[in-house]
């Protein structure tokens, strides 16, 4: 049976994923330091809740309370044995939610980095991160996930250790990579260097991209690096609500609706199929990219500058791969 992810692509020429997991957990009361996958199993209506923000405001797809529910991250808390039980409680919620909403919404099994730096440069091995990987899509499988959604994701060696995985667990999947240094992973990936390899894996996502980084403007910037290969395959973008601030003891982010619903418009033109939030955005820019998405038409595909003037501008000259974009813009151009 053809999961309900492609269905919904075959279907739809956009879809809208949906916003921040830890900043509406943090003002529900998480606390810094704090296991949200706890929750799972001690806070079920908040996180129930967390899931119903996302499906009011008109998203197609959420992700489950499980991104550091891997065994490596769990150990942390002393909860490396409780993987399989996490993972499958927060699909459970995500599914019961799903089902309630009368329509189609994918439950989406988040699965986070392992937090450990792979080998030969560190200590993990591909056989130990793929038993890593393996363990959490069980259990995000047995709860009822509908694909299960690889995130913020650095070395290319740990994206691959998960795709094999996956494929243990017979899941379709989609991943998502963080572009945060100059166009570039933490780990030197470009977004070409990202589609050379999701083409090349004998399991490959349903659709692959960008997630967090350092705003919207340099998210789309990848998106439109990750067009620029040809790939026909969908292109998740999923870019935080602005850039961080520290306020009042908080961090803060100052993107507005208004910013993140020109964010979602942009992204569709600019290529991506699967459009949402990360850090920093809350039920109130969702329902405002909602209805951006639904009423404005689709237009042509934006330049850097296009970018740059709606968003604000670049943290770097460049994306990476040696095509210099406008120069690094001053932040108090952001609409914010």
């Amino acid at each position: 049976m053809t999961d309900a992810l492609t269905r919904l692509l075959k279907d739809r020429d956009w879809l809208m994923a949906d916003g921040a997991t830890g900043t509406n957990l943090f003002n529900m009361g998480l606390g810094a330091g704090d296991a949200p996958e706890l929750w799972n199993v001690d806070e079920p209506e908040k996180i129930k809740t967390l899931y119903a923000y996302a499906v009011n405001s008109g998203s197609d797809i959420f992700l489950t309370n499980s991104f550091g529910g891997n065994a490596a991250r769990l150990k942390l808390h002393d909860a490396q044995g409780r993987v399989r039980e996490l993972n499958r409680v927060a699909a459970e919620l995500g599914r019961e939610v799903a089902d309630a909403s009368g329509r189609t919404v994918v439950v989406a099994g988040s699965v986070g980095p392992t937090g450990e730096i792979m080998a030969p440069m560190g200590s993990l091995t591909h056989a130990a991160a793929v038993e890593i990987f393996h363990e959490q899509a069980e259990g995000l499988k047995e709860g009822g996930a509908d694909v299960l959604w690889l995130e913020t994701i650095s070395a290319p060696e740990e994206y691959r250790a998960a795709a094999e995985a996956f494929a243990l667990a017979d899941m379709p999947w989609c991943g998502t990579m963080s572009f945060d240094t100059a166009g570039r992973t933490m780990m030197g990936l470009t977004s070409a260097d990202m589609v050379s390899m999701v083409e090349k894996l004998p399991n490959p996502p349903i659709a692959y991209g960008a997630n967090c980084g350092v705003g919207a403007s340099d998210l789309l910037r990848t998106v439109l690096g990750f067009v620029a290969q040809g790939s026909e395959r969908p292109i998740i973008s999923k870019g935080n609500a602005g850039i961080p601030k520290y306020v009042d003891g908080h961090i803060h982010y100052d993107g507005t609706p208004e910013l993140m619903a020109d964010y979602a418009c942009l992204a569709r033109d600019a290529g991506a199929t699967i459009i949402g939030g990360c850090c920093g955005t809350m039920p109130e820019h969702l329902e405002k990219m909602h209805e951006a998405l639904s009423t404005r038409p689709r237009g042509p595909r934006p330049t850097l500058e296009d970018i740059a003037t709606r968003l604000g501008g670049f943290s770097s000259a460049s994306d990476g791969t040696g095509d210099d974009g406008p120069k690094r813009e001053r932040r108090s151009r952001r609409r914010a």
